[in-house]
């Protein structure tokens, strides 16, 4: 993909200071030249790594297959996120041949926390705060499992721990009507950086379309500044990167996820 000059630095910001970062509250070790991530208990696991240092070949085979057998082994499913550009140019089909699956291209964007903060403009109703405890996050579980029709028991456990730390500090926001929420998203500062990350932007069906999100990216970049972080930068879905290019964000680079399920799970 053909980017900016400035996109371009924030492709080399991002790839030396977040690539194979140490997820926060998660076990971690070194094993050649990734961070093998184990989820303790909350969720999947996950390969990091900023290049995979020459590593080709059946060496690299070898190497892919080592990871989903440690994996298997303690019953636990694993993410390899594939950047565009990464070497070899092959390790995709690599990962397919042992056994991983490709889930949905995604796009990671960045862009200048002080262009994208302003006061927020909101539907007539809605309110944007900062969760204020357990309560909270169960109510945003429910709104997940609305949004998604899927299991999320496992998020407040995460996202509690997530805001306690210790590691990467996480934030977690809401917009509300009254005692409904409506939307939910939570970002983590990168201690060390100039990075903060946003996850999350769920939004109940009937609100989409009226500034909710956008507005929730708007409160989270004014998050940022006040703590002292230039950059933000989001993974987008398809969905959401029209509207993350429209408030200022850049695509700087594509991710494909490859996940290898154990088939005991």
């Amino acid at each position: 993909m053909e980017i900016s000059s400035r996109a371009s630095a924030h492709l080399r910001a991002y790839d030396e200071q977040l690539r194979g970062r140490p997820m926060p509250g998660r076990t971690a070790e070194r094993v050649g030249p990734v961070l093998r991530v184990v989820s303790d208990g909350l969720g999947q696991g996950f390969l990091l790594y900023r290049d995979l240092g020459g590593l080709d070949g059946a060496e690299l085979d070898a190497f892919i297959a080592g990871q989903r057998d440690f994996f298997t082994e303690i019953g636990r499913p694993v993410e390899w996120k594939y950047h565009g550009g990464d070497l070899p140019v092959d390790l995709p089909g690599r990962l397919v041949a042992a056994g991983f699956e490709a889930e949905q291209r995604e796009t990671v964007m960045v862009g200048e926390a002080a262009g994208l903060a302003a006061v927020p403009v909101l539907p007539e109703g809605v309110r944007l705060r900062e969760v204020a405890g357990r309560a909270d996050l169960e109510r945003i579980r429910e709104l997940e499992e609305a949004v998604w029709d899927a299991d999320r028991s496992w998020l407040p456990d995460l996202l509690e721990r997530d805001i306690a730390g210790p590691g990467d500090r996480c934030a977690v926001v809401l917009a509300e009507v009254g005692d409904q929420v409506v939307c939910a998203a939570w970002m983590r500062f990168h201690g060390g950086t100039d990075f903060v990350s946003l996850w999350g932007g769920s939004t109940l069906k009937e609100w989409r379309g009226r500034g909710v999100y956008r507005a929730m990216v708007a409160y989270r970049a004014g998050l940022a500044m006040e703590r002292g972080f230039r950059l933000v930068q989001v993974d987008a879905s398809d969905d959401s990167r029209p509207i993350l290019a429209r408030l200022g964000l850049e695509a700087i680079v594509t991710t494909t996820p490859y996940v290898w399920v154990p088939p005991t799970i």
